[in-house]
């Protein structure tokens, strides 16, 4: 799509993948699989990766293999797509580092989550604030990302005043209930500094959500350039043509989101030579073969890349 077709005011659109940590079937990240699962996913024709996410398993990753992974994609992409690097976690003071090693590697952005540790120990109001204003002193774009694992609801009050009053946070990520809502009141808010209003969750919500007024989404690496068009298509006008890929690939992007999780972009990974192994790490268990196989009759169904591409 050429990008002077594109009708946003926003600095950063289309799709940005998440990327998936493939690891050894002894538990080891496969570093390999990882370069891999990067030339897969620039070959699907994104805009940008986002790596360290949830969706590639960064709570099951010890502080060690994340500096490795953050130096070693952050290499392998080398500008050949934007980046956004996650580094949330509950302590500002660690957050800081993973924020500063981000920005010296050139990552676009970085993503936030707010600070929370379980289902009870969550930052209110004030301290979300204040950890997201220390990151900003950084001086490297922030998205929040809004999603339910944190338990913390993020009202629009509280994210406008962020957003309006903290220099660098300047993109969101919604993907709580009712996202579309949410987003079309941030961007009335909020419109003027926004780079990049997205939302996630597989782009289970994405054709309501561009009604919302999106720029991008943030899926997995199953299927983003099956997803693309239809944004490509919505910010040209073309709505129609839009609403009807989405119709076509909802089944999919809704079994994954229902049925599979992140495990789904790594079984189908390795079905199409792009990983060795699909191995999750304890406590999560693997998908149970009736689900995997029916994952799979989707990925050829819809001639997925991420199942033909290590062929």
């Amino acid at each position: 799509m050429n990008s002077k077709t594109i009708n946003t005011q926003y600095k950063y659109y289309g799709m940005w993948p998440v990327a998936p940590t493939p690891f050894h079937d002894n538990g080891e990240v496969d570093y390999e699989g990882m370069e891999r699962v990067l030339d897969c996913i620039v070959d699907q024709q994104v805009q940008g990766i986002c790596i360290l996410a949830n969706y590639s398993e960064q709570f099951l990753l010890s502080d060690e293999e994340r500096d490795k992974l953050t130096k070693l994609c952050m290499k392998k992409i080398d500008g050949r797509v934007k980046t956004i690097v996650t580094v949330s976690h509950f302590a500002t003071d660690i957050v800081k580092p993973r924020a500063e090693l981000a920005k010296s590697l050139g990552a676009d952005i970085i993503m936030m989550m707010p600070p929370y540790h379980g289902a009870l120990l969550k930052g209110n109001d004030i301290q979300i604030y204040e950890q997201f204003d220390e990151i900003s002193k950084v001086g490297i774009p922030i998205m929040i990302q809004d999603a339910p694992l944190s338990g913390i609801e993020l009202t629009v009050p509280l994210l406008t005043k962020m957003i309006n009053e903290i220099e660098y946070l300047t993109c969101f990520k919604i993907e709580s209930a009712q996202a579309a809502s949410k987003i079309r009141a941030l961007i009335k808010n909020c419109k003027s500094k926004l780079d990049a209003p997205f939302d996630g969750e597989e782009s289970i919500t994405l054709y309501a959500d561009l009604e919302a007024g999106i720029s991008g989404s943030m899926s997995s690496a199953l299927l983003p350039e099956k997803i693309a068009p239809v944004i490509d298509h919505y910010l040209i006008n073309e709505k129609d043509k839009a609403e009807e890929i989405y119709n076509h690939i909802l089944p999919l992007i809704n079994f994954e989101n229902r049925q599979c999780g992140f495990r789904g972009t790594k079984t189908v990974m390795k079905e199409g030579g792009v990983i060795k192994s699909d191995f999750c790490r304890h406590p999560i268990k693997p998908l149970d073969q009736d689900t995997r196989n029916l994952l799979i009759n989707f990925a050829k169904k819809y001639d997925l890349l991420s199942f033909n591409w290590g062929k």
